[in-house]
């Protein structure tokens, strides 16, 4: 049995069903009655950035409605099984543009993202599993949000979901008929009518000459309206993969257009490229079965390393996935890895090395920051700029050429400290966090944190049980005087171990370790927890 929630939205889905939208145009501010099919550039606010808009087939300069904001609206899942890679692949692709929009040119992202709660696709999984379809929606809605966030893409300002909005979507629909852009018909289906709109339909490509014949289901889908109650008549940036363009980007714009009778509802589209299986022509797809979900595919690379993979091509391209294209990831943040931990060494002095040409240190990071900048206000080139990164990070190493016997010339840490401040700095844009200890990789899991941290805590634990062991002799009662060095060296590593974010707490002759993945500035002692001294 459906529940009251279901059947409703099943009764006002089939008012839906069949909505067909078309059309596309522009609209610069407010939206107004603009008949022509070339895009209007926008009036507002420069960024200073370019962008490849789906809607021109070029790129264009980014202009927003309001200085520094920028509405974006993404089309989520439909909830009817597992995300797998290549849903993450353009998740990611669009939170790493989402960042470098925020945390390079400080522009606040206000980003909405529809979840599609009820569809065919879901009612057919309920039917098969004999489950709710509501239970079905909301088990893998949680499970795509769980999946996000495991890949750290940051979550929108809100999440939209069509169960939500059935009363705005029948009043959508029955404001285009009024307009005069769709007809009901006796079976109390809704076609959009796209003849009212003449040549305007069809800019992504492979429009229909023609009006859909009724029972034709090509594209059909129940949502596609909902940005609206968010962003009204004035939409910046619309995201999506590729296969989303035409036809469902294309009814998405029609219809909106329709409704608030204008000619540029969404001022650019950016699409992601296809995720590929390396020698495969086809995309990764549940309707293919050549997919790997995003839960399986982390029990043997990090988020990072996925990142990482994304960065090195440009988000608009397709990119091939195999187990070569991921070790070339993990390769290139071992090697910045590498880098830091050996410029931390000769900052500190433990790495004796030849005089550094410090001058040309400092014209590579000036070039290295030019470039960058550069590439990513180019349509978020994320390739060129790991690329400039990896090359400042190659004039690094060359400077550090370790040397038998130390030298009593001048050293030069500001210029490698400048350099790798640097570095995490763009990292950190990219959403990417390059702990002391590596994340764990491929199928071994020694190198884990949690290994790491377990071994030092039981090691450290053995060393307090010894230097807290007391005098058996009456005429010597208490701790063995020798042995309080031992103590205080075990409080410096907790206390030393807490801005990392693992904490350590002694309760008596035991203790408990926790990775909280937040650095802790204060010591790390409660009431429970006694000072070893």
């Amino acid at each position: 049995m459906w529940s009251p929630l279901v059947r409703s939205v099943l009764r006002e889905s089939k008012v839906l069903h069949r909505l067909i939208s078309s059309a596309r145009s522009v609209h610069t501010g407010p939206c107004s009655n603009i008949s022509g099919t070339e895009w209007t550039k926008p009036s507002g606010f420069d960024t200073g950035l370019t962008v490849f808009n789906s809607l021109t087939k070029q790129k264009e300069p980014l202009i927003l409605a309001r200085e520094g904001v920028a509405t974006w609206y993404s089309c989520g899942p439909t909830v009817y099984d597992h995300a797998h890679l290549g849903h993450a692949c353009s998740y990611v692709r669009f939170d790493i543009v989402q960042r470098i929009l925020s945390k390079l040119f400080g522009i606040t992202v206000i980003h909405a993202m529809v979840i599609t709660d009820i569809d065919d696709k879901i009612i057919k999984r309920s039917w098969e599993e004999n489950i709710c379809s509501t239970v079905i929606a909301s088990m893998y809605e949680e499970e795509f949000k769980r999946d996000m966030l495991s890949l750290k893409v940051i979550p929108p300002a809100v999440y939209l979901r069509v169960t939500e909005n059935v009363p705005q979507i029948v009043a959508f629909i029955d404001r285009i008929i009024k307009n005069g852009h769709a007809y009901a018909t006796q079976e109390g289906d809704v076609y959009f009518d796209i003849k009212s709109i003449g040549e305007r339909y069809g800019k992504f490509g492979g429009a229909a000459d023609s009006q859909p014949e009724p029972g034709e289901l090509s594209n059909v889908k129940i949502l596609k309206c909902v940005p609206s109650t968010v962003f009204g008549s004035q939409l910046d940036i619309h995201s999506g993969g590729i296969d989303l363009a035409f036809p469902h980007h294309e009814n998405e714009i029609a219809q909106s257009e329709a409704y608030h009778q204008c000619g540029q509802w969404a001022n650019y589209f950016l699409h992601s490229g296809h995720l590929h299986l390396k020698g495969s022509v086809e995309k990764m797809s549940k309707s293919l079965k050549n997919y790997i979900t995003i839960k399986d595919f982390l029990k043997s690379y990090s988020a990072n390393e996925f990142r990482m993979f994304c960065l090195l091509t440009k988000y608009r391209s397709a990119i091939d996935y195999s187990d070569g294209s991921m070790l070339e990831a993990r390769s290139s943040l071992e090697s910045i890895s590498s880098f830091i931990h050996d410029t931390q060494a000769y900052m500190k002095g433990q790495l004796q090395c030849a005089p550094v040409q410090e001058a040309f240190l400092w014209e590579r990071l000036a070039e290295a920051k030019s470039s960058v900048l550069k590439a990513l206000a180019e349509d978020f080139d994320t390739a060129r700029a790991v690329s400039a990164v990896m090359s400042l990070v190659h004039h690094g190493n060359r400077q550090l050429q370790p040397v038998s016997k130390s030298g009593e010339g001048a050293r030069s840490p500001a210029v490698f400290a400048a350099i790798v401040t640097y570095i995490r700095d763009v990292l950190d844009v990219f959403g990417i966090e390059l702990l002391l200890t590596r994340e764990a990789n491929g199928s071994s899991h020694s190198g884990s944190m949690e290994g790491v941290v377990e071994q030092l805590a039981r090691f450290r634990s053995q060393v307090r049980a010894f230097a807290l062991a007391r005098h058996e002799s009456a005429t010597k009662p208490g701790l063995y005087p020798e042995r309080i060095p031992l103590l205080t060296a075990c409080d410096t590593l907790r206390n030393d171990l807490a801005p990392l974010g693992v904490i350590l707490k002694d309760r008596g002759a035991t203790s408990t370790w926790e990775i909280t993945g937040r650095p802790q500035n204060q010591r790390v002692q409660d009431k429970d927890q006694e000072s070893s001294t």
